[in-house]
């Protein structure tokens, strides 16, 4: 259980871009392994403080910015050619980050792609618009910056390092793409932030300013998830508690 609460700032956030409720995440382009699951609670996720745990964690975030973009070229609500193709790479992009991930973690990953349980309540919701939906890109990209540097100082092992490190970059050049798309700020301005500076957590974060990205903890990532409605599965473990 998430007992932290996000502050009212990060609501209005949520609101203010369309995503609070994502959901959805269009089931018609899920798996078809998914779609049994989508209105069902789930598995229980549970992701413990250690390295595994941290690697298990990044493979959750980016299988759901996985399905995202698929949900979105299938949606047909963005139709500037344009905004489709880099809508379609970076679907392709997160698609290769769940498939590297897997092979770093091979029989260590925690659960399956078919384990994943989907909210379809506001799936109308998020795949309303175009604005809605490249709104929600931008938060998950700066979402996946967030969690990645922020569980960096923790992870030991040197492989699962480098592979968390070669995709970190990545996610940021994805969400200033986005924000060009949507001519706003290709850094994450402060207006923006869904954890502002009195509920950083001080240690992980000793320089502040526009020219440093904030570093979440995995609790806060959840946190935010949560709040989000991306999923139904219950998400546990000392890493996120």
């Amino acid at each position: 259980m998430i007992k932290e609460k996000m502050p009212s700032t990060s609501r209005r956030s949520l609101i203010k871009w369309g995503i609070y409720g994502i959901g959805g995440i269009a089931i018609g382009a899920m798996p078809q392994a998914i779609y049994a699951q989508s209105s069902s609670r789930g598995k229980m996720l549970t992701f413990n403080a250690n390295d595994l745990g941290i690697l298990n964690f990044a493979l959750l975030l980016e299988e759901l910015e996985a399905a995202f973009y698929a949900a979105v070229v299938s949606s047909g609500k963005v139709t500037n050619s344009r905004e489709l193709e880099y809508m379609k790479y970076l679907g392709a992009q997160e698609a290769s980050h769940v498939k590297f991930l897997r092979s770093v973690l091979a029989s260590q990953a925690l659960f399956t792609t078919e384990d994943l349980s989907f909210n379809s309540s506001s799936i109308n919701d998020i795949l309303s618009n175009r604005d809605r939906i490249l709104n929600t890109a931008i938060t998950l990209e700066d979402l996946g910056v967030h969690a990645y540097n922020g569980a960096g100082t923790s992870i030991t092992n040197p492989t699962f390092l480098l592979a968390a490190s070669s995709i970190v970059s990545v996610e940021a050049r994805h969400a200033a793409g986005v924000r060009a798309l949507m001519n706003r700020p290709v850094t994450e301005p402060d207006s923006d932030r869904l954890i502002n500076d009195a509920n950083l957590n001080t240690i992980l974060n000793p320089v502040k300013g526009k020219a440093y990205d904030e570093l979440y903890t995995a609790k806060q990532i959840v946190a935010i998830v949560s709040s989000l409605n991306i999923i139904n599965n219950p998400i546990g473990g000392s890493l996120v508690s």
